[in-house]
């Protein structure tokens, strides 16, 4: 039987779609404001956790502070050019993940699995 643990964290930041060619949606172009989600699936190999619950979403939430944190210009993350789908993949291949979603604002969500 395979197990997994599967951990949550939002964080404020903002990012942008430079290329968005979308007329519709064409403010995307412009630095905005989300609530981004996180949810990270890890397989463990057995009951007791090869990783505590709270350890591994400090790992990542540290992971991801140390990397966009901007405390100089926005005071919250900044992940630029980043999508949903960027961010997931990101995480899936730097925690050897088996599946990872990040999501705006709870409504729009990109996945990625192993």
């Amino acid at each position: 039987m395979k197990k997994f643990i599967i951990v949550k964290l939002k964080l404020e930041g903002v990012h942008a779609w430079k290329t968005c060619n979308i007329e519709e949606v064409m403010y995307l172009k412009d630095t905005h404001r989300h609530t981004f989600g996180f949810t990270c699936c890890l397989e463990v190999s057995h009951n007791d956790r090869d990783v505590e619950f709270i350890e591994f979403q400090h790992q990542i939430r540290n992971y991801l502070r140390l990397k966009y944190y901007d405390d100089v210009k926005f005071n919250l993350y900044d992940f630029t050019g980043k999508s949903c789908e960027m961010l997931a993949e990101e995480l899936a291949r730097e925690f050897n993940l088996a599946w990872c979603e990040v999501d705006e604002d709870g409504e729009f969500f990109g996945r990625v699995e192993s």
